[in-house]
Protein backbone atom coordinates (compact mmCIF):
# COMPACT_ATOMS: atom_id res chain seq x y z
CA UNK A 1 0.00 0.00 0.00
CA UNK A 2 1.30 3.39 -0.94
CA UNK A 3 1.61 6.13 1.83
CA UNK A 4 -0.20 9.23 1.16
CA UNK A 5 0.00 12.93 2.35
CA UNK A 6 -3.18 14.00 3.77
CA UNK A 7 -5.79 14.90 1.54
CA UNK A 8 -3.50 14.32 -1.61
CA UNK A 9 -5.57 11.56 -2.89
CA UNK A 10 -8.05 13.96 -4.40
CA UNK A 11 -5.59 16.18 -5.34
CA UNK A 12 -7.35 19.75 -4.16
CA UNK A 13 -6.75 21.44 -0.89
CA UNK A 14 -8.36 20.61 2.35
CA UNK A 15 -10.88 23.80 3.02
CA UNK A 16 -12.02 22.59 -0.69
CA UNK A 17 -13.04 19.12 0.45
CA UNK A 18 -15.81 18.65 2.94
CA UNK A 19 -19.41 16.63 4.03
CA UNK A 20 -22.05 18.70 4.84
CA UNK A 21 -21.87 19.59 8.56
CA UNK A 22 -25.23 20.18 9.47
CA UNK A 23 -25.82 16.55 7.96
CA UNK A 24 -22.45 15.47 9.99
CA UNK A 25 -24.04 16.87 12.93
CA UNK A 26 -26.94 14.88 13.08
CA UNK A 27 -25.63 11.80 12.05
CA UNK A 28 -23.00 12.21 15.09
CA UNK A 29 -26.17 12.79 17.03
CA UNK A 30 -28.30 10.31 16.24
CA UNK A 31 -25.49 7.22 17.56
CA UNK A 32 -24.74 8.81 20.71
CA UNK A 33 -26.86 8.34 23.65
CA UNK A 34 -28.89 11.55 24.24
CA UNK A 35 -27.44 12.69 27.31
CA UNK A 36 -23.84 13.13 25.59
CA UNK A 37 -22.67 16.41 24.09
CA UNK A 38 -19.87 16.62 21.27
CA UNK A 39 -17.59 19.24 21.20
CA UNK A 40 -17.48 21.81 18.03
CA UNK A 41 -13.54 20.59 18.00
CA UNK A 42 -14.92 17.02 18.08
CA UNK A 43 -17.17 17.19 15.41
CA UNK A 44 -14.92 19.01 13.49
CA UNK A 45 -12.43 16.39 13.84
CA UNK A 46 -15.21 13.53 13.01
CA UNK A 47 -15.92 15.03 10.03
CA UNK A 48 -12.11 15.32 9.24
CA UNK A 49 -11.81 11.17 10.26
CA UNK A 50 -15.06 10.88 7.75
CA UNK A 51 -13.26 12.82 4.53
CA UNK A 52 -10.13 11.08 5.30
CA UNK A 53 -11.44 7.63 5.57
CA UNK A 54 -13.51 8.47 2.31
CA UNK A 55 -10.30 9.42 0.42
CA UNK A 56 -8.58 6.64 1.47
CA UNK A 57 -11.50 4.02 -0.06
CA UNK A 58 -11.75 5.99 -2.94
CA UNK A 59 -8.04 5.94 -3.70
CA UNK A 60 -7.71 2.86 -3.17
CA UNK A 61 -10.97 1.43 -4.91
CA UNK A 62 -9.51 3.44 -8.12
CA UNK A 63 -6.40 1.67 -7.95
CA UNK A 64 -8.41 -1.68 -7.90
CA UNK A 65 -10.51 -0.59 -10.88
CA UNK A 66 -7.48 0.98 -12.86
CA UNK A 67 -5.30 -2.91 -11.99
CA UNK A 68 -8.43 -4.53 -13.83
CA UNK A 69 -8.25 -1.76 -16.59
CA UNK A 70 -11.86 -0.73 -16.11
CA UNK A 71 -12.79 2.90 -16.13
CA UNK A 72 -15.66 3.02 -13.38
CA UNK A 73 -15.27 2.34 -9.58
CA UNK A 74 -17.78 -0.43 -9.12
CA UNK A 75 -19.03 -1.94 -5.47
CA UNK A 76 -16.80 -4.73 -5.27
CA UNK A 77 -14.23 -2.42 -5.83
CA UNK A 78 -15.06 -0.51 -2.88
CA UNK A 79 -15.84 -3.79 -1.16
CA UNK A 80 -12.17 -5.14 -2.30
CA UNK A 81 -10.47 -1.82 -0.62
CA UNK A 82 -12.16 -2.03 2.33
CA UNK A 83 -10.54 -6.07 2.29
CA UNK A 84 -7.35 -4.61 1.29
CA UNK A 85 -6.79 -1.90 3.64
CA UNK A 86 -7.88 -3.88 7.09
CA UNK A 87 -11.96 -3.15 7.23
CA UNK A 88 -12.76 -6.34 6.11
CA UNK A 89 -15.02 -6.61 9.61
CA UNK A 90 -17.20 -4.04 7.69
CA UNK A 91 -17.88 -5.69 4.77
CA UNK A 92 -21.08 -7.42 5.73
CA UNK A 93 -22.54 -4.30 7.31
CA UNK A 94 -21.36 -2.28 4.03
CA UNK A 95 -22.62 -4.87 1.94
CA UNK A 96 -26.23 -4.81 4.06
CA UNK A 97 -26.34 -1.11 3.69
CA UNK A 98 -25.37 -0.73 -0.20
CA UNK A 99 -28.54 -3.65 -0.52
CA UNK A 100 -31.14 -1.24 1.56
CA UNK A 101 -29.64 1.47 -0.47
CA UNK A 102 -30.68 -0.45 -3.83
CA UNK A 103 -33.90 -1.41 -2.21
CA UNK A 104 -35.00 2.18 -1.30
CA UNK A 105 -33.78 4.22 -4.12
CA UNK A 106 -33.44 1.89 -7.19
CA UNK A 107 -35.99 -0.82 -7.23
CA UNK A 108 -38.82 0.91 -5.56
CA UNK A 109 -41.50 1.32 -8.04
CA UNK A 110 -41.96 4.95 -6.45
CA UNK A 111 -38.71 6.10 -6.22
CA UNK A 112 -36.10 3.76 -8.36
CA UNK A 113 -38.42 4.31 -11.78
CA UNK A 114 -38.94 7.98 -11.80
CA UNK A 115 -37.52 10.98 -14.10
CA UNK A 116 -37.20 14.74 -13.70
CA UNK A 117 -39.28 16.38 -16.18
CA UNK A 118 -39.37 20.14 -15.46
CA UNK A 119 -38.22 19.54 -11.64
CA UNK A 120 -41.45 17.22 -11.12
CA UNK A 121 -41.52 13.75 -11.05
CA UNK A 122 -42.32 11.42 -13.80
CA UNK A 123 -43.80 7.72 -13.12
CA UNK A 124 -43.00 5.03 -15.59
CA UNK A 125 -46.14 5.27 -16.62
CA UNK A 126 -46.09 8.65 -17.57
CA UNK A 127 -43.20 8.29 -19.21
CA UNK A 128 -44.01 5.86 -21.24
CA UNK A 129 -47.14 8.26 -22.76
CA UNK A 130 -44.78 11.23 -22.86
CA UNK A 131 -42.77 8.65 -25.06
CA UNK A 132 -45.73 7.14 -26.75
CA UNK A 133 -46.49 11.06 -27.67
CA UNK A 134 -43.28 11.42 -28.39
CA UNK A 135 -43.32 9.37 -31.45
CA UNK A 136 -46.70 10.08 -32.28
CA UNK A 137 -45.37 13.24 -33.02
CA UNK A 138 -42.46 11.97 -35.07
CA UNK A 139 -44.21 10.12 -37.11
CA UNK A 140 -46.49 12.67 -38.15
CA UNK A 141 -43.84 15.06 -38.91
CA UNK A 142 -42.34 11.87 -40.79
CA UNK A 143 -45.13 10.85 -42.80
CA UNK A 144 -45.52 14.70 -43.63
CA UNK A 145 -42.45 15.68 -44.81
CA UNK A 146 -41.46 17.79 -42.03
CA UNK A 147 -38.54 16.31 -40.18
CA UNK A 148 -38.30 19.77 -38.25
CA UNK A 149 -38.66 20.09 -34.22
CA UNK A 150 -41.95 21.59 -33.12
CA UNK A 151 -39.89 24.49 -31.62
CA UNK A 152 -37.45 24.59 -34.88
CA UNK A 153 -40.46 25.19 -37.70
CA UNK A 154 -41.76 28.07 -35.49
CA UNK A 155 -38.10 29.76 -35.58
CA UNK A 156 -36.81 28.66 -38.96
CA UNK A 157 -40.58 30.13 -40.40
CA UNK A 158 -40.06 33.10 -38.14
CA UNK A 159 -36.69 33.99 -39.65
CA UNK A 160 -37.70 33.45 -43.23
CA UNK A 161 -40.88 36.11 -42.73
CA UNK A 162 -37.92 38.39 -41.28
CA UNK A 163 -35.58 37.83 -44.10
CA UNK A 164 -38.74 38.36 -46.83
CA UNK A 165 -39.71 41.86 -44.57
CA UNK A 166 -35.97 43.26 -45.17
CA UNK A 167 -35.73 42.25 -48.63
CA UNK A 168 -39.06 44.03 -49.44
CA UNK A 169 -37.80 47.01 -47.68
CA UNK A 170 -34.73 47.45 -49.59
Amino acid sequence: MKIRKTMEIVGKAKEDVSLPKATMTKIIKEMLPAHVRVTRDAQDLLVECCVEFINLISSESNDICYKEEKRTIAPEHVLESLKILGFGSYIREVKAAYEQHRIENWDCPRAGTRWSKNRLEMTEEEALLEQQRMFAEARARMNSGNNNFPGQLQSQSQSQSQSQSQSQSE
